[in-house]
This record gives structure tokens, C-alpha cells and sequence, in this order.
């Protein structure tokens, strides 16, 4: 279990994330189109996984709108956005604001993804949501780089993730 803050007061995850050096966990989201998104469709490709409450909130939306700007740069990766958003409200945010350059995922369906990779709020004001996570995996699905926000309203740290997926690249090369 992970103890961080919500606007200051302490909250806890149901786990931890994934271990640098292990496989990522399998895993099942839906799509905003309403398929399912597994392990198996981003096979062979570096991913960053931005985890998020909700897009609701003015900070899980920043944080899309930059890892949608920085997704456009990075070989051979994808990102998915993850929170427990309908997929029809990721579908419509991302239509409103011209998010192109990521996939959405949502974990709505029934929370084994946030049991699995540690994330689910277990008690506080968002009890049952997401919380604020990057996970970074080379091409075998191996993970390279986690955070976990230690506070709620903040953002992740977009260039320590970027330099992952930049040092995994240079290692390919």
C-alpha cells in the first residue's frame, strides 16, 4: 500500500506499482469506441501508462494535453491514459480538446486493473478512483520506470518519463 496526499490529507492505494525489472501485469481497459485494449495490442512498443482520477479535474487534464503533445515525439511508443472516466466522456474530452496521440483506456468495467497495478484509492474523497501513476515499459513489457504522485493535485513528472522511453530507445540503437 502506497500512503500520498489528496489536497494535503493522507489516502492510500490498495498496493504499489509494478517493480522496475518485472513484467507488466496483464491487463484489460475500454477503448472510447468501446472495444477492449489488453497487453497483447501494444505488444512490441515502448509504453508509458499515465494513470488519473478523472478528467474532471484541471490536473488530469493537463497532464493528457502534455502527454498527448509528447507522444507525437517518441519512436516506436504509445501512451495510454487510464482512469475510471466512461468511455464516452474520455471519447468526448478528447474530440473537445484535439487529443490525437494517445489511447484512452478506461478501468470502469470492474477494477481489477487498479487492484492489479496498486493504484485504486481505498479510502479519502476519491475512494474507489484511480490515483496518479506513470508506469514506463520497453518493448518486451518490462517495466522501466514508475511514479507514483505523491500528491494528488500534482502533476507527474513529464520529463523523467520521457527520459525513460529516451534511454530505452538509445539501447535499442
Amino acid at each position: 500500500m502506497a500512503q500520498i496526499t489528496l489536497g494535503g490529507n493522507p489516502v492510500n492505494t490498495i498496493g504499489n506499482l509494478p517493480a522496475v525489472g518485472t513484467k507488466i501485469p496483464e491487463f484489460k481497459l475500454v477503448r472510447t469506441d468501446l472495444s477492449v485494449l489488453t497487453n497483447e495490442d501494444i505488444k512490441g512498443k515502448n509504453v508509458v501508462l499515465s494513470i488519473f482520477p478523472s478528467l474532471g479535474t484541471g490536473t488530469c487534464a493537463a497532464a493528457l494535453r502534455q502527454f498527448n503533445i509528447k507522444a507525437a515525439s517518441m519512436e516506436n511508443t504509445v501512451v495510454v491514459c487510464i482512469s475510471k472516466d466512461l468511455p464516452f466522456a474520455q471519447a468526448g474530452f478528447c474530440a473537445a480538446e484535439g487529443i490525437n496521440n494517445v489511447i484512452m483506456g478506461s478501468a470502469f468495467r470492474d477494477g481489477t486493473f487498479g487492484k492489479t497495478f496498486g493504484v485504486t484509492f481505498i479510502d479519502g474523497k476519491f475512494e474507489g478512483l484511480l490515483s496518479r501513476a506513470v508506469i514506463v515499459t520497453d518493448s518486451n513489457g518490462i517495466v522501466q520506470y514508475t511514479e507514483q504522485v505523491q500528491e494528488t493535485a500534482n502533476e507527474p513528472d513529464y520529463d523523467a518519463a520521457i527520459k525513460a522511453v529516451e534511454a530505452i530507445n538509445a539501447e535499442v540503437l
